[in-house]
């Protein structure tokens, strides 16, 4: 799958430049973690930047990679445990494009590697000798909890403006489990998914005024 990835952004670059536009992104990530079972899911604002490549393909008809640094995670919280998740990806989306006249709708997957990751607040710290498990309000890091890899489906619309500047909305639904940390008895913790709605702004370079 990697060296499809690669083989498919090296043919959309090596299109003639007169079909392609490059640009530049930046915008709100309103994320959450779901899945988790006994604690409650809820959305922190984060934020993406980026860069993207959108290439004509037949008509309306376009095909954008992008590269994004974006920032997510959210809040878990139970009668005991209270924290939040920052997880920090390197996501490339590959989306199909249809624009008609100012309106555009975009789709397709995106493929995700976590950075780096980080917990804080009130959330379980030891277990006791007889099994009671211990809280406490901590801040660490979390990288090994997640698994590196991240896979999800991208939906979305906007609005071309002006002298090259578009706005956009979108879902990113994650697709596999990202959980890879055991909770302290040594029993599997439940799957856990990324859930990213994004509101952002664009720039295309050279586009058509």
């Amino acid at each position: 799958m990697k060296k499809s990835l690669i083989i498919l952004l090296l043919s959309l670059f090596c299109l003639p430049a007169a079909h392609a536009q490059f640009g530049v992104k930046g915008g709100l990530n309103v994320a959450e973690l779901t899945g988790r079972n006994g604690e409650d899911a809820s959305y922190k604002a984060f934020y993406h930047v980026g860069i993207f490549y959108q290439a004509n393909i037949l008509g309306p008809l376009s095909i954008q990679p992008e590269v994004q640094y974006s920032l997510q995670g959210g809040t878990l919280k139970s009668a005991y445990t209270n924290y939040d998740t920052q997880l920090h990806y390197f996501t490339v989306p590959v989306l199909a494009k249809l624009t008609v006249g100012p309106v555009f709708l975009e789709a397709g997957p995106q493929f995700g590697v976590l950075l780096n990751a980080n917990q804080s607040g009130d959330m379980q710290v030891s277990l006791a000798p007889d099994g009671t498990p211990a809280y406490g309000n901590v801040s660490r890091p979390a990288t090994g909890s997640f698994k590196r890899g991240d896979f999800s489906v991208v939906g979305g619309a906007g609005l071309k403006l002006s002298s090259g500047f578009s706005l956009g909305a979108r879902l990113v639904a994650g697709l596999n489990d990202i959980n890879d940390a055991k909770n302290l008895a040594g029993i599997n913790d439940p799957r856990l998914q990324n859930r990213v709605f994004q509101v952002y702004a664009a720039f295309q370079f050279g586009a058509h005024q």
